[in-house]
C-alpha cells in the first residue's frame, strides 16, 4: 500500500478535477508506467509523456523548470481524462467513423502545407502519420458524440431570441453612413482640369473610370456606404459635410488629389429584430451548445471512477523517458 502521506495530494487533485468517484490507489504497489485509471482504462506514462513533450515543444520560450512544467502536466491530465471519458461514452453509443471520413479530414489537414512541409511538421511533433490518423479518428468520433447526443438537444425559443435581442440592442445600432465616390489623380493641375470637365456636365463615374488612379476607378470611383471613422479622417471631413449630388472641391491627401461626390446618406438607426434574427439565433445556439458541452463533460466526470498515480505524475519532468528506464521505477 502506498504511504498514507501520498493520499493528500491525490485528494486535492480529485477535488480540483471535480470527480466525486475518485478511487483510492490499489492496495498493491502502483505501476510506475500508469499515470491514471479512468473507469478501468489505463492512461499510460509513455503516452502522457509524449503528449506533454509535444505541448512543451510547441510552446515558445526556453526549456522550462520542473515547477514551470507542473501546470502543463495538470492541464494535460485534465484534457486526456476528458478525452478518454468522451471516447468511452461514444463507444456506448456505438459511434464509429469510416476510413473515408478520416481520409477527408487528413486531406484537409495536409492541404494547408506543401507535401514535404507536412511531413516535416509531423516529424517536429514526433508523430507518425498513423498516429495522426488515429488522433483525428478519435476527434471525429467525439464530434459525432456532441453533434448527435448533446447539441441535438439544444433549442432556442422565440421568447429567448427576443430577450437576447433586447439585452444586446446596443449592438444593433447603425451609425449614420454615407454613400460616396472618389476620383484621385497625381497632380493638382490635372485635378483642376477634371474638375472643369465636371462643371461642364461630364459624368463623375465616367471621368473616374478614365482618370482616377484608385483601385475603385473600374466601378466609377464608388466607395459604397461607410460610417465615420472607417475612412481616413480627411474623407469624413469632406463627405459628411456635402449634400447628396454635391461634388467637393479638390482635396489634397497623401494619396494624391481627390474629388468626392456624395450619392446618398443613411441616417443612424436600430436594426429591426427581423433583420438580425438569424444572427441572434446563431449566437444563442452557440452559447447554449457551449453550456451543454460543459455540462455533459462535468456529468461524465462526476460519475467517473478515477484514480491518479500521483507518485508517477510527480516524477514526470517534461521529457519522454525510455520505456526501459520507466520500468525500473516499479
Amino acid at each position: 500500500m502506498p504511504p498514507t502521506r501520498s493520499r493528500a495530494p491525490l485528494l486535492v487533485l480529485c477535488l480540483l478535477l471535480g470527480v466525486v468517484g475518485c478511487h483510492k490507489p490499489p492496495q498493491e504497489e502502483p505501476d510506475a508506467n500508469v499515470v491514471a485509471m479512468v473507469n478501468g482504462e489505463v492512461l499510460g506514462r509513455a503516452e502522457f509523456e509524449q503528449e506533454l513533450w509535444r505541448e512543451l515543444s510547441s510552446a515558445e520560450g526556453p526549456e522550462r523548470t520542473p515547477e514551470e512544467v507542473e501546470p502543463f502536466k495538470r492541464a494535460l491530465l485534465d484534457t486526456l481524462i476528458k478525452r478518454m471519458l468522451l471516447l468511452q461514452q461514444a463507444k456506448q453509443y456505438n459511434l464509429t467513423v469510416t476510413p473515408d471520413e478520416v481520409d477527408r479530414r487528413m486531406l484537409r489537414l495536409s492541404g494547408d502545407y506543401p507535401a514535404e512541409n507536412f511531413s516535416e511538421v509531423l516529424a517536429q511533433g514526433q508523430m507518425s502519420l498513423a498516429e495522426l490518423r488515429a488522433r483525428e479518428a478519435n476527434r471525429l468520433i467525439i464530434e459525432k458524440l456532441f453533434t448527435n447526443h448533446v447539441y441535438a438537444r439544444v433549442a432556442v425559443t422565440e421568447e429567448e431570441l427576443r430577450a437576447a435581442y433586447t439585452a444586446h440592442e446596443a449592438e444593433f445600432q447603425e451609425p449614420e453612413q454615407v454613400h460616396a465616390a472618389q476620383l484621385v489623380v497625381k497632380g493638382l493641375d490635372e485635378a483642376r482640369r477634371v474638375q472643369a470637365q465636371l462643371k461642364a456636365g461630364k459624368k463623375f463615374a465616367d471621368l473616374a473610370r478614365r482618370y482616377s488612379l484608385s483601385a475603385d476607378a473600374k466601378v466609377g470611383g464608388d466607395l459604397g456606404f461607410f460610417p465615420r471613422g472607417q475612412m481616413p479622417p480627411v474623407f469624413d471631413e469632406v463627405v459628411f459635410n456635402l449634400r447628396p449630388g454635391q461634388v467637393s472641391d479638390v482635396v489634397s491627401t497623401e494619396y494624391g488629389y481627390h474629388l468626392f461626390r456624395v450619392l446618398e446618406f443613411k441616417p443612424a438607426r436600430k436594426r429591426d429584430f427581423v433583420e438580425v434574427r438569424a444572427k441572434v439565433e446563431a449566437r444563442e445556439v452557440k452559447r447554449k451548445q457551449e453550456e451543454a458541452h460543459e455540462a455533459f463533460e462535468k456529468a461524465l466526470l462526476d460519475k467517473a471512477k478515477l484514480w491518479v498515480n500521483e507518485r508517477t505524475l510527480q516524477s514526470i519532468r517534461g521529457r519522454p523517458v525510455p520505456q526501459a528506464s520507466a520500468a525500473k521505477g516499479r
